[in-house]
């Protein structure tokens, strides 16, 4: 049995798929979170789940295995046939790729699963009740199994119907491979008054701004706006960015950080001098440096920025007598050539006394560390900031719920 997470105190556990003994036979549900993009080029969140589903087909379960990649409502969500392809040969053994998820002929195929058998469904997101945790298309999911295995921990934080909707429907274990991440994040979670931290916050998704600034400028003691997040704390702070990069919902982001930053008991970085660069397309063109108070001329965005001596003399006091720090969001353009910002934050992060962690799956891919990591980026920030998540509240209550299993 995993070793009880440390974060979360022992009656708040959910119960592990460890204590669960498997039955010959029996139809099991895993709910993953693979959601790789297009290439298969990054696979780290298929193989953080192969372990619980091998466990469960070597008990003679017949697994059922629900995943969701992209998104419904911008169209990029995609059939799954080579995460099927890759699946069978980590597992040794033929994985059945069925394209549906809802239909009477995947429930068939779900009910004709040899003991040991794998099957992996329909990309979870070809619904638009997937994540608006639609109840109805939850119990259409939850015929596929007479339990779930809940793994995917990159989307922990969030309520659809194939993880906490499916928690309503079935019987529900935590998978492994979920308890292991929390296990991981731990020494970061929560505030610790007795050792210094530190957190940078980049990329472009809303959660960064939604989630991780509120969280962490409550619980850590200073933190590094960057990428999207920085452009939210400009516009709050009254600066125009121009074509500076704001993500999904920019306004809703700009107005929750004009809150948060009223709020906020960390000490938050705002740069005085950033690189610009012009925007076309994807591409970025005549770099210069400016400070924050010349205004962003039309057509340009923000790339890349500069620490503030203050930052750079408490990052040098932090890294002597030991803290703990986040690194969420790639912090510049890296993989555009603009790397002052990420080079700087990666070399302080990998001092020997400085206890750091790189999160989400962008941000791993895109940035050479040789530390720990975690590829659930929304669901790790959501964590560190609550030491709880949507997903374990629903495993709780799922526990305590008087269940028939057939």
């Amino acid at each position: 049995m995993l070793p009880l997470i440390k974060a979360i105190a022992a009656q708040d556990a959910p119960r592990s798929l460890l204590d669960r003994c498997i039955v010959w036979g029996e139809r099991w549900i895993f709910s993953a979170g693979f959601n790789v993009v297009s290439g298969m080029r990054d696979v780290s969140r298929i193989d953080a789940e192969v372990a619980d589903i091998a466990r469960l087909a070597n008990a003679g379960a017949r697994v059922s295995v629900l995943s969701h990649q992209g998104r419904y409502k911008d169209g990029s969500a995609q059939h799954l046939g080579d995460v099927a392809t890759y699946l069978s040969g980590r597992l040794g053994k033929e994985v059945i790729y069925v394209p549906e998820n809802t239909t009477e002929s995947a429930v068939d195929h779900s009910r004709a699963l040899a003991p040991g058998g794998v099957a992996l469904f329909g990309n979870t997101r070809h619904h638009p009740g997937e994540e608006s945790n639609d109840p109805a298309l939850a119990a259409q999911f939850a015929r596929l199994g007479d339990a779930v295995a809940v793994g995917g921990f990159s989307k922990a934080h969030r309520e659809h119907a194939s993880n906490t909707g499916l928690l309503k429907c079935l019987p529900g274990w935590a998978a492994h491979s979920l308890l292991i991440e929390l296990e991981r994040l731990s020494p970061w979670s929560g505030a610790d008054p007795s050792v210094p931290s530190l957190a940078v916050l980049g990329g472009v998704k809303p959660e960064k701004t939604l989630v991780g600034l509120r969280s962490l400028s409550q619980t850590y003691d200073v933190v590094v706006p960057a990428g999207a997040v920085l452009n939210h704390v400009l516009r709050a702070q009254g600066y125009q960015v121009a074509k500076s990069e704001l993500g999904e919902e920019p306004e809703r982001c700009t107005k929750a950080t004009l809150e948060i930053l009223g709020s906020a008991a960390a000490r938050i970085h705002v740069p005085n001098r950033v690189i610009i660069a012009r925007r076309s397309g994807g591409s970025f063109a005549d770099p210069r440096e400016i400070r924050i108070t010349e205004g962003i001329p039309s057509g340009f965005a923000i790339v890349d920025f500069f620490l503030e001596s203050w930052l750079q003399d408490l990052m040098r006091e932090f890294a002597s007598i030991g803290c703990r720090a986040v690194i969420a969001g790639t912090p510049s353009l890296y993989l555009q050539g603009f790397g002052h910002a990420s080079t700087q934050l990666l070399d302080w992060a990998s001092a020997p006394r400085v206890k750091a962690i790189l999160l989400g799956g962008d941000t791993v891919s895109e940035l050479p560390f040789a530390g720990p990591t975690s590829t659930g980026g929304g669901s790790a920030l959501c964590y560190l900031g609550e030491v709880d998540l949507p997903v374990l509240r629903a495993l709780r209550e799922n526990a305590a719920t008087p269940w028939t299993e057939t």
